[in-house]
């Protein structure tokens, strides 16, 4: 006798919290799971793209039993794949499943995972309950700092650096594939959805510890073309800066090592999307510089624009949310040491 297959269920936060020992399937679509996925999840879809939206389509117009039945004939075919898949999967016998709302389709993948002696835990209420559940946990409140400074600081070596030291650290920019200015996709992966980007952010300051600032670096509200979620750049706004002073000179020998080893007309490309702001004149005169190899002037006329509207964004912040730290060096270590040494002031 065959014993009735048990659907359990997982809330979110346990959910996540097993997802540490047991692999996770995603049983979505791949474009689904393109857009954004919880982060380690392998995708063994039970529709591809064309069949979700043929199902989806029979639904609206048919009803569940009719698009069940059709959902039966696309899936029935693959099915042992899927199975092989899940198998290999959940190599210790127990494997987390998820779908959009933890519905038809992750119900319809445990039992079958189920077949090959998976023990399958289902996310309740699916991708979308794990979607409510992070971003309301990025929207808590949590003790940031926020490291600033003008274009070409070092900040993100300097974070690097606390880090080693023992501080806690997110890096944003890594997190988005993206260095934050017209110039931050050279050299960079492809960045990830919006959406994913804050299911990486999740995962990576659940490693720190809730009761110990986290750095942060000073970012607007988009790193290239990821958004923030908006109750995380909130709190973000909200929380004392560190802002670096360094000189145009003290700056350049970075700026020269980091952009030159690109192609000219990768950093010209780059010049153009800040051309309004720069102005025709400058505009000119910086793509000018560049053709010649007069890479010195084309960063002094960029630094212009950009040291102006950094500027104009810490006058916004509230009185005395922001600490200014004048530094003539580029050096990591001593410039971390300025960092920390300001921050224990407001701790």
């Amino acid at each position: 006798m065959t014993m009735a297959f048990k659907l359990n269920k997982l809330q979110a936060e346990d959910f996540l919290r097993f997802r540490t020992s047991l692999p996770v399937a995603d049983v979505r679509s791949p474009g689904e799971f393109a857009v954004g996925h919880i982060p380690g999840a392998a995708n063994i879809p039970l529709f591809d793209d064309a069949q979700r939206a043929e199902v989806g389509t029979i639904y609206k117009r048919g009803g569940s039993v009719t698009a069940v039945m059709r959902g039966i004939d696309l899936a029935a075919p693959g099915m042992s794949g899927k199975l092989k898949s899940g198998i290999e999967l959940a190599d210790i016998g127990r494997l987390l499943v998820y779908c959009w709302r933890g519905g038809m389709r992750s119900e319809a993948m445990a039992w079958l995972f189920s077949l090959g002696g998976i023990e399958p835990l289902v996310l309740s209420g699916g991708y979308k309950a794990y979607r409510n559940h992070i971003l309301s946990e990025l929207g808590r409140d949590r003790k940031y700092f926020i490291l600033g400074g003008l274009t070409g600081s070092g900040k993100t070596g300097i974070l690097r650096y606390m880090k080693s030291s023992g501080e806690q650290v997110t890096d944003l920019e890594g997190l988005a594939s993206h260095r934050g200015s017209a110039f931050g996709a050279l050299g960079q992966a492809p960045q990830p959805s919006s959406e994913h980007f804050a299911n990486l952010l999740y995962d990576d300051l659940a490693e720190h510890q809730g009761d110990s600032p986290v750095w942060l670096e000073d970012e607007s509200r988009n790193i290239g073309s990821v958004f923030m979620p908006d109750s995380f750049f909130e709190r973000m706004q909200a929380s004392p800066v560190v802002a670096l002073m360094m000189s145009i000179e003290t700056r350049m020998p970075r700026l020269l090592r980091e952009y030159t080893s690109f192609p000219v007309e990768e950093i010209m490309a780059s010049v153009m999307k800040i051309s309004k702001r720069l102005g025709g004149d400058r505009t000119r005169e910086a793509l000018n510089a560049l053709k010649c190899g007069d890479y010195p002037t084309a960063i002094r006329i960029t630094l212009e624009y950009y040291d102006k509207s950094y500027h104009y964004g810490l006058s916004k912040r509230q009185g005395g949310q922001v600490i200014y730290i004048n530094t003539e060096t580029d050096d990591e270590a001593v410039n971390s040491g300025l960092v920390m040494q300001a921050a224990r002031s407001v701790r």
